[in-house]
């Protein structure tokens, strides 16, 4: 099926959509055609930026959409480099970064951007995620400290009610609300903020590009909202189930996360952050451990709690205390 001639449009488009494609070519048909039939009258440029995919993406791509501009890498950039290769050809008056996973409802586009028009201090924009059976995803977050992670990882938050914890799940999620930042998944950027203070930056590999990309707007004075009255299906995981087996595949993420967590402490918390990110983080594997020694529970917690504080001080090393990217 090929897509419609109208999704790129002359001139200035209403929204510019990246997506990153990482060997998730079954998936693209699907989110295309989700982004057609939402489009309600609005102008999309749609850019996608694959990641060296094995799966045939870039042929099916060039063969079967070819009103879609591809940005073909032959290496895997990561997600925030990626989107940053679009910047160039961005012409829309939004900018929406979309998941290759993530399926807009027939009327996100036309309300998120109808919400957007309407208030112009609102940089970033997300929406109620769910999952395929409907169930709420986390969609509206606090920034990570290393108290508030030590508290969710332990499983001590219920002793610390007032901690704001990452992921709130607390209450309906049927109210526009003010946050520190939303998923990247979906993620509907006015063009000025990526003017002023950019996009991602590039030494994220994958995750936390999108929070410190919020941390920068709302420091220049920009808004983050979550939006409730429209959803996005968001099935996650789709490009790292691709990459391998779930056993290696877990371990690579595992690290890839802990490394943009210590650049993120280190860029927003200084040293004296680093340092104490790492503290509570040894402590929890250390307290994770402990429990894990009780007959009743499961043992390989213990054996992922060393693999976690290893994985750690490796990191370190690797990053000279979270002052550059591995890669």
């Amino acid at each position: 099926m090929k897509t419609s001639a109208s999704i790129l449009a002359v001139g200035r488009p209403d929204i510019t959509v990246v997506l990153v494609s990482y060997n998730t070519v079954h998936l693209l048909g699907r989110v295309l055609a989700a982004l057609e039939s939402g489009r309600n009258g609005l102008s999309l440029q749609v850019i996608v930026v694959d990641n060296a995919s094995s799966d045939g993406s870039v042929e099916v791509l060039k063969s079967q959409y070819p009103d879609v501009e591809l940005i073909a890498n032959q290496t895997n950039m990561g997600f925030a480099r990626a989107n940053n290769q679009a910047l160039p050809r961005l012409r829309g008056r939004y900018v929406l970064l979309l998941n290759t996973d993530a399926f807009v409802s027939p009327d996100t586009l036309s309300k998120t951007v109808s919400f957007m028009d309407a208030n112009p201090k609102c940089g970033v924009l997300g929406v109620k995620l769910v999952g395929r059976d409907g169930s709420l995803q986390p969609s509206c977050r606090y920034f990570p400290t290393p108290w508030n992670l030590f508290l969710a990882s332990t499983g001590v938050a219920r002793f610390f009610p007032r901690a704001r914890l990452v992921d709130d799940m607390s209450w309906d999620h049927k109210s526009v609300r003010e946050c520190d930042w939303v998923p990247g998944c979906y993620y509907l950027v006015r063009r000025e903020v990526i003017d002023e203070v950019g996009l991602f930056d590039p030494r994220y590999f994958l995750y936390y590009e999108e929070v410190d990309h919020c941390r920068g707007l709302r420091k220049a004075g920009w808004s983050v909202i979550y939006y409730p009255f429209t959803e996005v299906m968001h099935i996650g995981g789709e490009s790292a189930a691709s990459a391998g087996s779930l056993t290696s595949v877990g371990r690579q993420i595992s690290s890839l996360q802990i490394e943009s967590e210590l650049l993120y402490f280190r860029k927003h918390y200084g040293l004296p952050g680093l340092a104490s990110g790492v503290l509570l983080a040894t402590l929890s594997d250390i307290v994770i451990g402990c429990k894990a020694l009780i007959p009743s529970l499961d043992g390989n917690r213990a054996k992922a709690a060393v693999r976690h504080a290893g994985t750690i001080l490796k990191l370190l090393v690797d990053t000279r205390l979270a002052s550059r990217a591995t890669r």
